[in-house]
């Protein structure tokens, strides 16, 4: 048997390779198997994530935030709910799999990557973009969990009008990339 503690903890812990297989091979009386059924039983819903994870943070006003999205490749499913062609931009091509974005506080010290929030990205699900699950999450992260950290970091993804501006209203400060041919306003006053 398998509890859903353990297998956070074995996603927190693994950042690489996240399979049945491995983690069966680490634990004593489970088979892929037994890993694989539980997984079609189980859900984990952020807030349950979060409740796991919360206890392990440094969390600070030197802490940041970071937002990113990855995919979870699925080349050969083509029945699979959520599995959905894609951009992913460390292969710089369209792939087939599962998006998820995710939001992962850090004091910047070597191994403190704990995500504390994730949102499936599954517009013909939810109707909802990439940058509404980082509004959010966002949101969720400063006013529900209050979040001390005072700085994020994202991709030029991410930096809509819209977000820049929810982040500067909560008094927080950003870093990210934009497109060379983005026009980026220094003032308040009308250029």
């Amino acid at each position: 048997m398998i509890t859903k503690k353990q297998y956070v903890e074995y996603l927190v812990s693994t950042p690489k390779n996240c399979t049945c297989t491995y983690l069966a091979e680490h634990l004593e009386g489970v088979s892929h198997d037994v890993v694989n059924d539980f997984l079609r039983q189980k859900r984990f819903l952020p807030r349950e994530v979060w409740r796991l994870v919360k206890d392990r943070l440094e969390d600070s006003k030197n802490a940041f935030l970071l937002v990113d999205a990855s995919v979870q490749d699925k080349p050969y499913s083509r029945f699979m709910e959520l599995v959905r062609a894609q951009y992913r931009g460390n292969e710089h091509r369209v792939v087939r799999g599962i998006g998820v974005v995710s939001l992962v506080p850090s004091a910047g010290k070597d191994e403190d990557f704990y995500p504390i929030d994730y949102r499936v990205y599954a517009p013909d699900v939810d109707g909802k973009t990439k940058n509404d699950h980082f509004h959010e999450m966002f949101v969720n992260a400063v006013d529900q969990k209050q979040i001390q950290a005072r700085t994020i970091l994202f991709d030029g993804w991410y930096a809509s009008s819209e977000n820049l501006q929810l982040i500067h209203r909560r008094t927080w400060t950003f870093f990210t990339t934009l497109k060379s041919t983005r026009l980026v306003r220094l003032s308040k006053e009308p250029g």
